[in-house]
């Protein structure tokens, strides 16, 4: 068993968030926080500053202990 970081990816806010990727493993916090700081950037051609509800994004990263034998870790 290993010691690792899982990153999720949520989508939406409030009753309508749903978990959009969950399955994403790394040992390094610091690289695992990169990654969550990429996914949820933001590029389009939006009028003002507004994103809507249902594509905003939320993500972060949380310990894990997990079995290393069974699942990629980055």
């Amino acid at each position: 068993m290993t010691h690792v970081f899982l990153l999720l990816i949520y989508l939406g806010t409030g009753e309508h968030r749903s978990l959009s990727s969950g399955d994403m493993y790394f040992y390094d916090i610091n690289r695992c926080n990169y990654f969550a700081k990429q996914v949820s950037k933001r590029y389009g051609n939006y009028y003002g500053s507004f994103v809507d509800a249902k594509d905003r994004v939320t993500a972060y990263c949380v310990p894990k202990l997990v079995d290393s034998s069974k699942i990629q870790i980055y």
